[in-house]
C-alpha cells in the first residue's frame, strides 16, 4: 500500500464572478514512480474534471506544467512526489497572468520579452538560399547551444524577488538571451547597441544579484555566469557613455 497524500491545490476562475481564490484538499495514494503531473491528472480524472493546469511534453521540454510547489518554482513532470512530505501544497507561478487554477499564460510574458531584447539575428546581410551556410566552431556552437535550452518555463521570473516587485522586469531569461545573440558571430550588433536594450533599472541594473533564478532553473543554465558578464559589458559601456558626456568629440580618450 502507497503512502497516503494530501494535495493541496489553489482554485480560483477569474472568468467566473462566483470564484473566489482558496485551497482545496484532495488525497491520493502513492503509487510507483508518481509524478506530480500524474497525481494532478488522476485528481482531474477520478476527482475534478474542473481542476486547471498545463501540461504537454511530460518530458521536461516544453515547460507548460511549472508551478509553486511547497513554494519553489518547479516543473510538475520531472517532481516526484517520493521527494515531497506527504502534505503538498501547490500554487500557480507569481508575475504571470492567472487564468485559473493552477494555470497561468507565460507565453504573453515571453513574447513581448522577445520583442523588448529583440530576440533574432541582426545582420545587413540579404539571404542567399544557394550560399554556403555559415559556419562557426564546435566549441563556439556548444556555448550558444548552452544558453539556447531555456525551455521559457518561468521558473526564473516566478523565483525572482525583483520581478515580483517590479511588472517591467526582464528578468534572467532576457538577460540569458540577450547573451545568446552577443555570443553569435551572426548578430551584427555592437554593445552600444545592447546598451539600449537592457542597460536600464528595469534590465541589468536593476538585478538584485540573489540569483533565485539559476537556484531554480530546471535545465541548469548558468544564468549567474551571463548575468556577470552582461554586467561587466554594460557597466564599461555605462562609464564611456557618461565619459562622452563629458568630454564631446573623443576628449576622453585624450585625457
Amino acid at each position: 500500500m502507497g503512502r497516503p497524500l494530501k494535495f493541496n491545490i489553489f482554485r480560483y476562475n477569474p472568468e467566473d464572478p462566483a470564484s473566489v481564490p482558496h485551497m482545496e484538499s484532495f488525497h491520493l495514494e502513492e503509487t510507483d514512480a508518481m509524478t506530480l503531473y500524474i497525481a494532478l491528472n488522476r485528481i482531474r480524472e477520478e476527482q475534478d474534471p474542473t481542476l486547471m493546469f498545463d501540461f504537454m511534453c511530460r518530458a521536461g521540454i516544453c515547460g507548460s506544467c511549472a508551478m509553486m510547489i511547497n513554494g519553489r518554482p518547479d516543473l510538475a513532470c520531472h517532481t516526484k512526489t517520493k521527494a515531497l512530505p506527504a502534505e503538498i501544497n501547490l500554487m500557480p507561478l507569481p508575475v504571470f497572468k492567472l487564468i485559473g487554477d493552477l494555470s497561468v499564460d507565460t507565453g504573453t510574458w515571453f513574447r513581448n520579452m522577445n520583442e523588448r531584447v529583440r530576440s533574432y539575428i541582426h545582420t545587413d546581410k540579404v539571404f542567399d538560399p544557394n550560399a554556403d551556410e555559415e559556419r562557426m566552431s564546435n566549441e563556439l556552437a556548444d556555448e550558444i547551444y548552452e544558453l539556447e535550452r531555456c525551455i521559457e518555463c518561468g521558473c526564473c521570473v516566478a523565483a525572482c524577488g525583483k520581478a515580483n516587485m517590479v511588472p517591467n522586469f526582464m528578468g534572467a531569461t532576457a538577460f540569458n538571451r540577450v547573451a545568446r545573440f552577443m555570443m553569435d558571430p551572426r548578430d551584427q550588433r555592437k554593445t552600444d547597441d545592447y546598451f539600449e536594450i537592457v542597460a536600464t533599472d528595469d534590465g541589468i541594473f536593476g538585478c538584485l544579484g540573489l540569483l533565485g533564478c539559476e537556484d531554480v532553473c530546471p535545465k541548469d543554465i548558468p544564468l549567474q555566469d551571463q548575468l556577470g558578464m552582461l554586467r561587466r559589458k554594460m557597466g564599461w559601456a555605462s562609464v564611456r557613455h557618461l565619459f562622452d558626456k563629458i568630454l564631446p568629440g573623443g576628449d576622453a580618450k585624450k585625457k
